[in-house]
């Protein structure tokens, strides 16, 4: 190996590329503040329940998310610490954002599931650690709200192995819960965490012990000593030992027991991150897989986010590098249109905050400003052919045509909706017969979202009214199929913003009557970009 590739190798070997998942309400924006806190990227961090301008977490800076204290949008956060480079993605925590979290699970090699105590495995954890096991993405389980009333520890790691078919392997183990927390004891290096002497539920020193039977475990636990010493010695006899392997595998999670908001191990998950989790994985490509050591640069755009700065009318494609050694300046091929792209001004990201990006490598997220020219599923390659695959559009929920306030802004109208679809916030159908575009999305929330960013961001005043349908799906066969589908079928067929043939359904009999009727046509619920 020459004297390059061992430098390129290193600096892929010490990155983790991570996305934190969870219910709304378990606390990940808290966490991520906290990492990101611990991690030294910032200096302060602003409560999620505070209130005015403290309220917004640094990580959420759109403004429906700033109004309801919730994450609706992926945010991508880099820092480095001890040598570890981090590339953090926070995923929306809301169920009507699930396309985009998906899409942002595409990108990552590792993922850390935020689960409160008091509730459990929740419907949305139990959806997205399926994606993540669809992609083999191992987890770290953070077990969040100690310091608050909640399940008995072993119900809690019960209920994960159980619901989610994974062995458990504690890394700590909780003094107390809610009223009766005293700490927190590291199950491998034999420490324990206090909290500090002016509050009870504020982090304070860690200690070092020779053990559960230290005496001085008496002393940091105080009346939680004794079932400390219990409980540990069974969840150490009960549970499965931490193996690195079998964790990389997606079969086993390491559980960390924590407060985010009181900084209770916050600082252990960092380190478990930086220990156990693997660096860049190979990623799923035609003609062949893209390993992380190979010299040509190779990416992915996994989102499209515009008017981060609303006073520039930006548009970022967020772009995972799959292979090499990237740098400033240097062109890439856009493969879907073999259009050759001088990237001149990278950045990397901590939130709205920016930073150009010299050099960059496998594992590393990048932002690359550019004005509709990048799309979400987009590959981009230095020479060798490489598609990416498994970064899909979905067949959307809810169908709704969009009503103008004001009929002399429907150019604006029109830019922003395919602003979104690009973004893959939305998608955007225009349907064969009548002028109304028809918008599509997964979940309710996303039509709020939608509003108010037309209105914040274009100054364009919108409602949405029913559209007679009610799903779509796209058409895959043979021209002279398509066409005799088409013919019979005009008023139910649409386009999408790449002119693929969709046919809308009013409902789901109609959608599976006429599929039964056209065999040598699949009707798909998700698009690849080409």
């Amino acid at each position: 190996m020459t004297a390059t590739a061992t430098a390129m190798a290193g600096e892929v070997a010490r990155r983790r590329t991570f996305a934190i998942i969870s219910h709304p309400d378990a606390g990940k924006t808290t966490l991520t503040e906290k990492l990101l806190l611990v991690g030294g990227a910032i200096h302060a961090a602003g409560e999620v329940r505070a209130r005015g301008q403290n309220r917004r977490a640094r990580s959420d800076w759109m403004k429906i998310e700033q109004a309801r204290g919730i994450s609706v949008t992926s945010s991508v956060m880099t820092f480095e610490k001890e040598g570890t480079v981090f590339n953090l993605l926070d995923t929306p925590g809301h169920e009507d954002f699930s396309e985009d979290t998906y899409r942002t699970l595409t990108a990552v090699d590792s993922a850390v599931m935020v689960i409160d105590a008091a509730k459990g495995i929740e419907a949305q954890t139990r959806k997205l650690f399926e994606v993540c096991r669809l992609r083999d993405v191992p987890i770290i389980t953070f077990i969040n709200k100690v310091d608050r009333e909640g399940k008995d520890p072993f119900e809690l790691l019960d209920e994960i192995a159980d619901t989610l078919a994974l062995d458990v392997a504690p890394l700590n183990w909780p003094a107390g819960m809610g009223g009766e927390f005293r700490g927190l004891y590291d199950l491998k290096q034999r420490r324990f965490h206090s909290p500090d002497g002016s509050d009870s539920r504020l982090a304070g020193p860690v200690e070092q012990v020779s053990g559960l039977d230290d005496p001085r475990i008496d002393v940091l636990a105080g009346p939680m000593a004794g079932r400390l010493r219990e409980q540990a010695e069974l969840a150490e006899g009960g549970y499965a030992a931490l193996d690195i392997d079998q964790y990389r595998a997606g079969a086993l999670t390491p559980v960390i027991f924590g407060s985010a908001l009181k900084d209770f191990g916050v600082a252990d998950l960092i380190a478990a991150l930086a220990a156990l989790a693997p660096s860049p994985r190979p990623q799923p490509a035609v003609p062949a897989a893209v390993d992380p050591a190979g010299a040509q640069v190779t990416g992915f755009v996994f989102k499209v986010q515009a008017n981060m700065n609303p006073q520039h009318r930006d548009r970022i494609a967020f772009l995972r590098l799959a292979s090499g050694r990237f740098r400033r300046g240097m062109k890439l091929r856009q493969m879907a249109t073999g259009k050759q792209i001088a990237i001149n001004s990278p950045i990397f990201f901590f939130a709205q905050d920016r930073e150009i990006a010299e050099e960059a490598f496998a594992g590393d997220i990048i932002g690359i400003p550019n004005h509709g020219v990048l799309r979400v599923g987009d590959s981009l390659v230095e020479k060798d052919d490489a598609s990416f695959t498994g970064i899909p559009n979905f067949a959307p929920e809810i169908l709704r045509r969009v009503k103008l306030d004001d009929p002399t802004k429907s150019k604006q109208l029109k830019t922003a909706l395919t602003d979104m679809a690009e973004e893959g916030v939305t998608q955007l159908f225009k349907p064969a017969i009548g002028s109304q575009w028809i918008v599509g999305v997964v979940g309710q929330l996303q039509l709020e979202v939608l509003i108010s960013r037309l209105e914040a961001e274009y100054r364009v005043a919108a409602s949405f009214e029913p559209s007679p349908f009610e799903t779509a799906r796209w058409l895959i066969g043979t021209p002279a199929d398509l066409k005799a589908f088409a013919d019979e079928h005009r008023g139910a067929m649409a386009e999408d913003r790449d002119g693929a043939p969709v046919f809308m359904a009013r409902d789901s009999w109609e959608l599976n009557f006429v599929t039964g009727r056209f065999p040598a046509i699949r009707f798909s619920a998700t698009r690849e970009r080409a």
